[in-house]
């Protein structure tokens, strides 16, 4: 990790813009002179930017005209172009603004990738090249979501790539801050478009925000926030469109100490999933080995598994469920008859009408009431609840998917109205 403040002598501030941020000249220039104006502050600015608007989901559509079924090397080559495009114009809208930019794709600014295309992880940042600039008293522009092989293959690091690539690239130049600016104005305590009135939250620790995103919460991916967790980068999640206090997600023994009045509650939020599906393996022989070959199985086919349960039957067999993202299931599918087959279980049922509806907090486990709360406040709605989950920051289940905003709705008024 490079120490890019001590190294020129200023505050380096790193902000990123999501896609709704520069979707349009008119927002582009926007974002110039909300970048300039934080130069101006005295601070050496770096920006990682996303495509502009829905230029991603259009090259994709576009491959899927070409070829129904791409080579994950071509999509990459593909869709690291809308990133280059927002870098480029930002930059010039920057100089337009008095202030000396450059634009750099991933792999110039060093970001360091293993070779799973369309799905990259990161290695390392070489930031030297950034620093060098930041040096020379120009503002970085940076293309996210895309980086590069030791082999000098381009990757894309795939959904929530652009969030990932911000903290990553702050936690490797030492960046003071790292601000993810989009088109909301901070963390809620449940999505705004489903319940009428959630409160913003005013800090949220790492663990936390990292479980709601887990959970389907939509501000930031999880792979942004566990960078950020562990090199202790505080992220500022706040509006790109208009000047509002934001959320702050850092260690809860800083949120503690600099905002300890407020946000008391035990439980800080209501996070729910529409895009999940459930398998069910039905007697499935009781004996050691089984659960590991159902799963090793999945695990071959890249399948996110997001909760399960093992119900005891007599007889010597079991039920297994495990809710799996939509997204994965078509390609597990075609492969579970096989499965059931291999293990012995009599059949697969598969559920693509559930959601899952989620509190989050510190210390939920330790509060018996907590879950006996949230399920009241289910049945007094007649919603049935199926799988659940828990660990000490999250309380899980699996609902109808018809039902999962009035779930949502129920449980926040219990605990946060």
């Amino acid at each position: 990790m490079i120490k890019a403040a001590e190294k020129i002598g200023r505050p380096v501030v790193l902000q990123k813009y999501g896609g709704t941020s520069v979707a349009t000249a008119e927002h582009i220039r926007r974002v110039a002179q909300r970048v300039v104006a934080r130069k101006r502050e005295g601070n050496a600015v770096v920006v990682v930017v996303s495509a502009m608007g829905k230029t991603t989901d259009q090259l994709v559509s576009l491959s899927r005209e070409i070829n129904q079924r791409p080579p994950w090397r071509e999509m990459d080559m593909l869709l690291h172009a809308g990133e280059i495009i927002s870098a480029s114009l930002l930059a010039m809208a920057i100089e337009k603004e008095g202030e000396p930019a450059i634009s750099f794709t991933g792999a110039q600014a060093g970001m360091i990738t293993d070779a799973s295309h369309t799905r990259a992880r990161i290695q390392r940042v070489q930031a030297d090249r950034i620093v060098e600039d930041l040096g020379r008293g120009r503002i970085v522009v940076i293309t996210g979501f895309q980086g590069i092989t030791a082999d000098h293959e381009v990757t894309t690091l795939g959904r929530g790539g652009s969030d990932t690539s911000a903290v990553a690239f702050a936690a490797g130049i030492g960046a003071n801050e790292c601000e993810i600016l989009t088109d909301v104005d901070g963390v809620y305590t449940a999505d705004p478009r489903v319940v009428e009135n959630p409160r913003k939250l005013g800090w949220c620790s790492y663990d936390e925000m990292l479980e709601m995103a887990s959970l389907g919460a939509r501000v930031l991916h999880s792979r942004s926030v566990e960078i950020a967790r562990r090199f202790d980068v505080p992220l500022l999640v706040a509006s790109s469109f208009h000047e509002a206090a934001g959320t702050w997600i850092c260690s809860k023994e800083r949120g503690e100490k600099e905002f300890s009045d407020m946000e008391t509650v035990s439980v800080r939020g209501v996070a729910h999933n529409s895009n999940v599906a459930k398998i069910s393996l039905v007697d499935v022989p009781d004996h050691p080995g089984v659960a590991a070959g159902i799963f090793t199985t999945l695990s071959r086919y890249n399948v996110q598994i997001l909760l399960i349960v093992q119900a005891e039957h007599r007889g010597g067999a079991n039920d297994i469920s495990f809710l799996v993202s939509a997204e994965t299931l078509v390609h597990v599918e075609p492969h579970l008859h096989d499965l059931a087959k291999e293990i012995g279980a009599s059949r697969v049922v598969i559920d693509d009408q559930v959601g899952t509806v989620s509190i989050v907090g510190d210390g939920i486990q330790s509060d018996p009431s907590i879950a006996a709360r949230m399920f009241s406040s289910l049945a007094k709605e007649g919603i049935n609840i199926d799988l659940i989950s828990s660990s000490n920051l999250m309380l899980a289940c699996a609902v109808p998917k018809k039902r999962l905003e009035d779930a949502v709705r129920a449980i926040h008024r219990e605990f946060l109205e």
